[in-house]
């Protein structure tokens, strides 16, 4: 995995992560430009299975202003994910199941300098489970600190 431009931290705090996979993007020029600049926010962004096809939906990639108007992209647009068709299939069966669903984890681009997107089969979290996450978090920032001063 090469230099992650966008993280989704809000997808690890709502969801257990069960697999992940790497899938490619298809985009336009000005959204490569765009994801280079560092002008993406995966937050509140989700995975839709179209006509047997995964799509990436309400990711923001940020426009450019050196960008000519005719060749701008849509911020929030669709934008399709490429994956083998055992992994839609696996995708498919796990949606199927009760409380799971596919989110994006991160954006990155690989060490040919192509664009991928990691995502994941995820179960949702309960309040209590989010509760002791935090907890956790807490407890470990507490022993680094310990250990720092130490």
């Amino acid at each position: 995995m090469g230099e992650t431009i966008a993280k989704n931290k809000k997808a690890y705090h709502d969801y257990f992560i069960e697999e992940k996979f790497e899938a490619g993007l298809v985009l336009q020029g000005s959204e490569v430009k765009g994801i280079r600049a560092n002008r993406v926010n995966l937050k509140d962004s989700f995975i839709r299975f179209v006509n047997g096809e995964a799509f990436l939906f309400n990711a923001h990639i940020g426009r450019l202003e050196t960008t000519h108007h005719y060749y701008t992209h849509e911020e929030r647009g669709s934008r399709k994910l490429l994956l083998h068709k055992k992994q839609l299939l696996k995708m498919k069966k796990a949606i199927e199941k009760d409380g799971f669903t596919v989110v994006p984890l991160q954006l990155y681009f690989n060490s040919r300098n192509l664009a991928k997107i990691q995502i994941g089969i995820a179960k949702g979290k309960q309040l209590h489970d989010k509760r002791q996450d935090l907890k956790d978090k807490d407890q470990k920032r507490d022993i680094a600190r310990a250990m720092k001063d130490y």
